[in-house]
């Protein structure tokens, strides 16, 4: 996708970092380390999000990775190193930030998956709003193969998936398809070869079209109403729609359909 490097233009920083047309694009570009979630890969991408949140021009975010393996998870490495030194709630900490980062942004994050996907690298996936995959992709949250159960991943995953979908992924360690992600409902869609870019750039740009506002209301609205009681989210949610309609955007939208013409957003 053409458009500016607004930040990381040098093509060989562990994050790429591109904008054009209100769709920004942040690469993992770590393929050596199967880009896992080091230290500094997290540390750049919470700056990405920061920008992004301020962003009053970015309306739909794309993460994707270089290499065959979109994200392995936590970088053992730092792991066992962290431990040694005493500092790995530090480290765990960082990652439920970035990771509610993600979750909490204004603008929706569709994640672009074409490989394999492992234990934290999953959790990123499920934080996303949307995750569309190549057909040959496969996902695994296998941190108890390894003497670690993935605790955290399972926040996320059991937020996306059935209990006993996402148990039977925790406690297995396996690997499950594209197919069976779709299935289960990690991700939305697995797509053949050739047909991964058209289908995510054809959902980017629609997002990209409508109102930066009410995508910020909607998405705000969709997590908090998730775990209220039914006559509570109702009565958040007409509260919500209230301000949606009251807005100039959600005036403006009614407007253009009763005219017959295309809306004009202002973000407000």
């Amino acid at each position: 996708m053409s458009g500016r490097e607004i930040t990381n233009k040098d093509n060989e920083d562990i994050i790429r970092f591109n904008v054009a047309d209100h769709i920004a694009t942040i690469t993992l570009n770590d393929p050596t380390s199967r880009n896992s979630l080091s230290r500094k890969m997290m540390g750049r991408m919470q700056e990405l999000l920061d920008e992004i949140a301020a962003s009053t021009d970015i309306h739909v975010v794309i993460i994707e990775a270089t290499g065959p393996v979109f994200s392995s998870g936590h970088n053992l490495k730092e792991v066992i190193a962290s431990h040694d030194e005493g500092t790995v709630g530090d480290l765990l900490k960082q990652c439920s930030t970035m990771m509610q980062g993600v979750v909490t942004l204004p603008q929706p994050v569709i994640a672009r998956i074409d490989g394999a996907v492992t234990a934290a690298g999953t959790q990123l996936v499920a934080s996303c709003d949307l995750a569309y995959a190549s057909e040959t992709s496969k996902f695994a949250t296998s941190g108890v193969n390894f003497g670690l159960f993935c605790s955290t991943p399972m926040v996320a995953l059991s937020r996306n998936v059935a209990p006993k979908q996402a148990m039977e992924m925790l406690v297995s360690g396996d690997f499950i398809d594209a197919a069976r992600a779709v299935e289960i409902g990690l991700i939305n869609a697995a797509l053949p070869d050739g047909e991964l870019d058209n289908h995510l750039q054809a959902m980017a740009k629609n997002i990209a079209s409508k109102s930066p506002l009410v995508l910020k209301l909607g998405k705000s609205a969709f997590y908090k109403q998730l775990n209220m009681p039914l006559d509570e989210a109702y009565k958040f949610t007409s509260g919500v729609m209230q301000e949606n309609i009251a807005s100039e955007d959600g005036q403006e939208g009614m407007t253009a359909f009763k005219e017959k013409r295309a809306p004009v957003w202002r973000g407000k």
